[in-house]
């Protein structure tokens, strides 16, 4: 007792004070989620399984129409993120206090073109069979926005084919139908499997999303 006042009655408060930032320095991220809603904007099923497996619980966005155009003069590698940020802002409902919308595009690069989605299977094969026997660059570029601030980022990986042949070309076009993938081709399917030698940087941004990146650029946005 020390001028009428028990430490005993300061000592448990303090420790209580430490107990919880320790708490909160160490929850992990859906932990610290608990009480925002992440809403995915985004038609890729890929997308989806890549939050869930990360554990992520989100709420897929009512889909909206977006026109995806970018500048003549952009270069390439920023173009995933100029068009993550051009659906975020075509998002047409205003952000609640406690939302953060997310939104992404990925490319595929070639030299210095860029490889959208085909037309047709005809376009599908002339793709894949450009890609064949070479390196080439995948971008994603990722938006965060909550009522109140936005953060962007990009992820960089590069995929080495082995030379594809055309019966092996055509048979994963007509078997798999990857006509809503940029470069027509999924890493996780079929032409993965037999067809990739390696990839620098992210496999899971080569499926469309950076999912570690995500994590931490998601751990520092909400801090």
């Amino acid at each position: 007792m020390v001028n009428g006042v028990d430490l005993h009655d300061l000592e448990i408060p303090s420790r209580q004070a430490n107990f919880q930032i320790i708490y909160l320095s160490n929850m992990l991220l859906h932990e610290k989620l608990k009480d925002k809603k992440l809403i995915l904007a985004s038609k890729s099923p890929r997308r989806r399984e890549l939050m869930a497996g990360a554990g992520l619980r989100f709420e897929l966005a009512d889909g909206y129409e977006v026109d995806e155009v970018w500048p003549a003069e952009l270069e390439p590698r920023k173009v995933p993120l100029y068009l993550a940020r051009l659906k975020s802002g075509a998002y047409p409902a205003p952000l609640a206090d406690d939302e953060i919308l997310i939104t992404a595009d990925t490319i595929v690069i070639v030299g210095d073109d860029i490889i959208g989605k085909p037309r047709g299977r005809e376009d599908a094969i002339a793709m894949l069979s450009r890609l064949s026997g070479r390196e080439h660059v995948v971008v994603t570029g990722v938006c965060l926005r909550s009522a109140h601030r936005t953060k962007g980022f990009s992820s960089v990986s590069r995929v080495l084919f082995r030379e594809l042949g055309r019966d092996e070309i055509e048979y994963y076009v007509d078997t798999c139908k990857p006509y809503d993938k940029a470069g027509s081709y999924g890493i996780q399917e079929w032409i993965g499997y037999v067809g990739i030698r390696g990839v620098r940087g992210s496999f899971y941004n080569v499926m469309g999303l950076p999912v570690q990146s995500l994590y931490v650029n998601l751990l520092k946005f909400i801090r």
